[in-house]
């Protein structure tokens, strides 16, 4: 097989910056958390050499450059939810079952929801999309293998790791702004966030993992080879129906998503 690490050329130059876009997305996906499409605008159009560097990096890495050559699926592994339900109980692929079937997701939805906006504003360099669009990919299983849910809270922790890992022009943006807020109307908000900046750091580089093979490892094996840690205990929070802020999940009444 094989498995040279990609050169870029000089000639190669990243997606330019476009603010306006960005900003248009964010005020629209504000509105409303779950609207992927306009979330994944913002931080595309904010990319810029962040996704070649993110990219180089990949190829760098020996394990990078293997998944590169032999280009597996990671979209068709975890959309095959026949296959995952024959995993063991308390695997890495049984708990993603579980977690994106009681939250209605689907790694088909998420790539078709940030499709639409990569063909407008990504690299369209095959390998540069390969490595982009297994990077989404992995996204829900980043939620499953950390610990941090589909809340408020728990997506901004996610997104205090990713940032960690991937240095994403968005999230630093988001960061600050969900620290300085967050705190009055969710107590214990700053301490889930510096917790998970640290995590990011001490974890291993979660892109170049061989994700395939770790769905059938015990979930807690998963974490502790990737340097996880426990995970935390955090009240979840919910964006208010009713008005701007942000609500407790209480007992009496069901889980909700964002």
């Amino acid at each position: 097989m094989n498995t040279t690490i990609p050169t870029v050329h000089e000639s190669h130059r990243s997606p330019r910056v476009r603010p306006l876009i960005a900003l248009k997305a964010f005020v629209r996906s504000a509105r409303n958390p779950e609207d992927t499409e306009n979330g994944a605008r913002f931080v595309l159009a904010l990319q810029g050499s962040a996704s070649e560097r993110t990219y180089q990096r990949f190829c760098a890495d020996p394990r990078g450059a293997r998944l590169l050559a032999a280009r597996p699926s990671l979209l068709a592994e975890l959309s095959d939810r026949d296959h995952l339900a024959t995993l063991p109980a308390g695997s890495l692929g049984q708990s993603y079952l579980e977690f994106v079937t009681r939250e209605g997701l689907s790694a088909a939805g998420l790539a078709a929801a940030v499709s639409v906006v990569e063909n407008e504003l990504a690299d369209s360099d095959p390998d540069r999309r390969f490595v982009a669009d297994r990077i989404r990919d992995m996204h829900d299983l980043w939620h499953v293998t950390t610990g941090y849910c589909r809340d408020l809270l728990g997506e901004l922790a996610l997104i205090a790791f990713s940032y960690t890992q991937l240095r994403t022009r968005a999230f630093a943006l988001i960061l600050p702004f969900a620290y300085a807020f967050n705190e009055r109307q969710a107590p214990g908000a700053r301490a889930l966030l510096r917790g998970a900046w640290r995590r990011g750091n001490a974890a291993k580089w979660l892109p170049v993992q061989d994700w395939e093979a770790l769905l059938a490892r015990p979930l807690d094996e998963v974490r502790d080879r990737l340097h996880l840690g426990p995970c935390p205990e955090y009240n979840r929070y919910f964006r208010n129906p009713d008005g701007f802020g942000l609500l407790a999940e209480t007992t009496e009444s069901p889980p909700r998503t964002a």
